[in-house]
């Protein structure tokens, strides 16, 4: 007889922006190419445009990063700052800290961790960049234990 020990953890369920859009049915989602710009919402119109041009991990990044605009009310153009702040909070929903982690275990390079974790590469940057030290500590603590197991 065979005995499975079932361990309880804390799982995040993904993020999905196409459903949260979904949801929204006070936002229409256009597609149209405006160079240099992957993503923009408009809140007069409330109109939500994303460049057709776009690859699906970069879509599902550009629509986070513009559904946290719709969310706290952005009107206009941001500010560098308010931008970070929203690449922060779009990299937050989309990589948990425990898939950063299992990334961070295969790889260091950004491309490789990008694709792994099913965003593009200015996510993963973003999702490093606002790391606590308190979370860096966890997350080092975390990949020499797994590390030292292997």
């Amino acid at each position: 007889m065979t005995v499975l020990s079932v361990v309880a953890c804390r799982v995040r369920p993904m993020w999905h922006p196409w459903r949260a859009l979904a949801r929204r049915t006070d936002i229409t989602l256009r597609w149209h190419a405006t160079p240099g710009r992957l993503g923009s919402w408009c809140e007069r119109t409330r109109t939500l445009t994303l460049h057709p041009d776009q690859g699906q991990a970069e879509r599902r990044c550009t629509l986070t990063h513009e559904l946290v605009h719709v969310e706290r009310g952005h009107r206009g153009p941001c500010t560098g700052p308010v931008e970070r702040r929203v690449s922060a909070e779009a990299a937050r929903r989309l990589v948990s800290d425990e898939e950063l982690v299992e990334a961070l275990l295969w790889s260091r390079d950004e491309q490789e961790l990008a694709d792994e974790l099913w965003v593009d590469v200015a996510t993963v940057r973003a999702r490093l960049a606002d790391l606590t030290e308190a979370e860096k500590a966890d997350i080092d603590g975390r990949l020499w234990a797994r590390e030292d197991a292997a």
